[in-house]
């Protein structure tokens, strides 16, 4: 039985995803800061181990894979979906921006450093790590910084782990409704996980979520003075 870690567990996407994978068959190793939801996840699980973790800790991370690593001598797949989001303005507050900082991009490399060595010695494994759209289009302060920066260590790791038998994959979802967005009709947390467990299967690149995001990424990329022109006054501003 497959042995997967993902973190930010608790709630969304992270929670969303361990449901998907336990009702698959696989060990789910639950991490996040509050245990009693963990436990809650766990139950509707059967399966899964529970590590109250706070990604922010090197020890804890550290703790974290030592555990997962217990289950079955082996871990064939990290998720790395814990994240925070604040004040999209350049003017956040400053420990605001270093949290997300450690949480967004520090703690997904460290757990990456840990797995790594396991699972290159397995010769197989597969590392999702959990983008954004904002990581593609610059539109949400800090926050876009850590994903644009995740985004730019998944593509070099990916090309360091190249042939290894590990495979690394950036999901970037769009605004998904996890119960804190305000917005009306998104798709749920449900289309991410989805895309997760495919990831884990087979290994892909990168993977947008919902599709439709696509040719806005794509806009951005290629014609940067339009997404200024229609950007302009959004970036740094609560929708």
């Amino acid at each position: 039985m497959p042995v997967v870690i993902v973190t930010g567990a608790s709630s969304g996407i992270g929670r969303a995803t361990a449901l998907r994978l336990g009702r698959a068959g696989v060990t789910v190793v639950l991490a996040a800061r509050r245990a009693d939801l963990l436990d809650e996840v766990a139950a509707e699980i059967g399966t899964a181990v529970v590590v109250p973790t706070d990604v922010r800790d090197p020890a804890a991370i550290e703790a974290l894979v030592a555990r997962a690593r217990e289950v079955d001598g082996r871990i064939d797949g990290l998720v790395n979906n814990a994240g925070l989001g604040s004040s999209p303005s350049i003017l956040a507050r400053d420990d605001a921006v270093t949290e997300m900082i450690d949480v967004n991009l520090v703690a997904p490399i460290r757990l990456m450093r840990a797995v790594i060595p396991i699972m290159r010695e397995q010769r197989s494994g597969s590392i999702v790590n959990i983008g954004s759209v904002a990581g593609e289009i610059g539109l949400a302060g800090a926050y876009s910084a850590t994903k644009f920066a995740l985004r730019g260590m998944t593509d070099s790791v990916r090309r360091e782990l190249a042939g290894t038998g590990i495979g690394v994959t950036l999901i970037e979802p769009g605004f998904i409704d996890t119960g804190f967005n305000t917005r009306k009709n998104l798709p749920g947390p449900e289309i991410v996980a989805a895309a997760v467990e495919r990831a884990l299967r087979r290994p892909r690149r990168r993977i947008v979520v919902p599709w439709k995001y696509r040719p806005a990424i794509t806009a951005a990329t290629t014609l940067p003075f339009l997404a200024d022109r229609l950007l302009a006054g959004r970036a740094g501003r609560r929708d």
